[in-house]
């Protein structure tokens, strides 16, 4: 079952539809361009709340930042945003680490037990949903983050891989499984032993147990990196290079908004276009608690209270008050979903995608403009 870097690498590129390309039937893509045309016309016509000229832009005024208001903002996004959502994450992979010794020392382990491993499962995943905010530094520099949170998954690699790896080694220790292929890792592989089955043998628990702590492990590493670099990470000392620091933080939180909003919606439900892959947290059927996890994320750093003084000092107030309200209504239209985002009315689906727009517009036009940034070539939304 190894599968070497370079491979798992190649997978992972494979399993986002990068080195892909599949020859759809005409028919097919004809009723994909109709369904596409439709939903941007019903979009065109529902987009009243975000002003599509360029007024929106021209009329904020960019906030004069010194170097001091950056640096103290950089820091304050360091110690207490990003480190303490890696702290969290790996606090609970060790929580679900020992919930498993405590109840794996008899199998099969089912019932009450094997929901409590659920449940703290569910805690781990929206920890890691909160963490994955940060697209840049030790996470993604060392692809730990595909190690983390193989996603999306659009093959279906996930399942077979973990049933495969448990089959080979019934006695899996942590070490043995960090030599593994990233498909049989972290918050997805776990997923697959606790939800897949409605009770846990030995070699699934000896699966669980090893996974839960190989997470562990590699959570810690990344957030001991950020606790020893994060003046390099943010680029706290250099607050003059607009590349980085609070431009890279911003758009980071920009790309997780819509990257979330194509992989873990639009794609999945088949709203723009042809179905692919499936919603997060599929197989456990959570996808509302990972998306409201993200979407929570969101809300914390966009109305921080340090983020709207600095937003304040030029009298531009406007801009976190109409990121404050957009983020509530997505957050109410969201509360009032299913658990399992795919039995939703295709109209609530629709306007859950509608309004995460509506915000990285506001993201794009109001917000980067009054911090006197730009937004990222990395920015997916096509806005």
């Amino acid at each position: 079952m190894k599968i070497n870097h370079a491979l798992a690498m190649a997978l992972s590129a494979l399993s986002a539809g990068l080195l892909i390309s599949c020859v759809k039937p005409a028919d097919d893509n004809k009723a994909a361009d109709v369904d596409s045309q439709k939903v941007v016309q019903d979009s065109a016509a529902t987009d009243s709340s975000i002003e599509n000229s360029k007024e929106s832009t021209e009329q904020i005024v960019a906030v004069d930042i010194s170097p001091e208001t950056a640096k103290t903002y950089l820091t304050h996004v360091a110690d207490d945003i990003v480190i303490p959502a890696y702290a969290d994450a790996a606090k609970q992979s060790d929580l679900l680490n020992e919930l498993a010794q405590k109840h794996c020392t008899q199998a099969p382990v089912s019932g009450d037990e094997l929901q409590a491993l659920r449940a703290q499962w569910l805690l781990l995943a929206q920890a890691w949903s909160s963490a994955e905010m940060v697209n840049f530094g030790p996470a993604t520099a060392s692809m730990s983050n595909l190690y983390i949170n193989y996603y999306p998954d659009e093959r279906g690699l996930v399942h077979s891989g973990v049933a495969d790896l448990i089959a080979a080694n019934p006695k899996l220790t942590p070490e043995q499984l960090a030599g593994e292929s990233a498909i049989v890792q972290g918050v997805p592989g776990l997923e697959e032993a606790l939800f897949a089955n409605e009770s846990l043998d030995a070699s699934q628990c000896a699966y669980v147990i090893s996974a839960s702590s190989a997470l562990s492990t590699r959570l810690k590493d990344i957030e001991k990196n950020w606790q020893q670099n994060a003046t390099d990470l943010l680029a706290i000392d250099k607050t003059a290079e607009s590349d980085r620091g609070l431009n890279q933080w911003i758009n980071s939180l920009l790309s997780l908004i819509e990257t979330m909003k194509s992989n873990a919606i639009d794609q999945p439900l088949g709203l723009t276009g042809k179905a692919k892959g499936h919603l997060p947290a599929a197989t456990a059927g959570q996808s509302r608690a990972i998306i409201n996890a993200k979407l929570d994320t969101i809300n914390k750093a966009m109305t921080d209270p340090v983020l709207t003084a600095i937003l304040g000092s030029n009298d531009e107030n406007k801009v976190s008050d109409n990121l404050s309200t957009a983020l509530a209504d997505t957050t109410a239209l969201l509360a009032q979903m299913p658990e399992d985002l795919s039995e939703a009315d295709k109209d609530d689906q629709q306007a859950l995608y509608d309004h995460l727009t509506d915000v990285t517009r506001l993201i794009k036009r109001q917000l980067i403009p009054a911090l006197g940034i730009r937004v990222g070539f990395n920015s997916t939304d096509g806005d």
